[in-house]
């Protein structure tokens, strides 16, 4: 994003914070933070959703600092991007580079199939 549409949709860029870079993530970190389900509950919910989705709007089953653990763990591992709008920290999956490094890893994870 852009600083100029930053400004325009009220996305904070003083207070995003860092993502890796996909090349630089491996298979194995990428696997590790799905191994827990309420992590590959919140991809599978930003896999779905039609927008980015905020933090507290997804319903886990987890207080709200372990949820954040748990969207930091997916962030280091490349999964998602956050940023702010307002004081809301938003969460994108980040599906078209994850599928160019992992193809069809998400697809699999979420249990859509493959279209002939």
């Amino acid at each position: 994003m852009t600083a100029a549409a930053a400004r325009r949709s009220g996305t904070r860029t003083d207070r995003v914070p860092e993502h890796p870079d996909i090349p630089t993530i491996g298979l194995q970190q990428v696997l590790e933070a799905l191994v827990d389900p309420v992590r590959r509950k919140i991809v599978g919910e930003l896999y779905h959703a039609r927008q980015d989705l905020a933090c507290g709007t997804i319903d886990l089953p987890v207080g709200k600092s372990t949820a954040t653990h748990h969207f930091h763990v997916l962030r280091d591992a490349g999964l998602i991007r956050q940023y702010y709008v307002g004081t809301s920290r938003m969460n994108a999956l980040r599906r078209e580079e994850v599928d160019e490094a992992f193809p069809g890893l998400l697809r699999a994870l979420v249990g859509v199939p493959e279209r002939p």
